[in-house]
């Protein structure tokens, strides 16, 4: 949660400061480097998660990577 408060305030300070310096299309080109910036950051969040799950798993011995389904139709 205290990421994605920290990347609302970084995305609204980024906003600000293009709207101030840039025309609509300008504002546009930086909302998308933006935007861009965000899913790599996800990305990169949910590569490292999915490596220590990984590492976790090695550690305890656990083989099967079953993790339960969070689709309730699933269930």
């Amino acid at each position: 949660m205290g990421i994605g408060v920290a990347i609302g305030v970084i995305a609204f300070r980024k906003i600000s400061e293009a709207q101030s310096n840039l025309g609509p299309e300008g504002l546009n080109r930086a909302v998308g480097r933006l935007a861009d910036g965000v899913y790599d950051f996800a990305d990169a969040v949910r590569a490292g998660m999915h490596e220590r799950e990984t590492d976790l798993r090695a550690a305890l011995g656990i083989d099967s990577p079953a993790v339960p389904s969070r689709d309730p139709a699933r269930r």
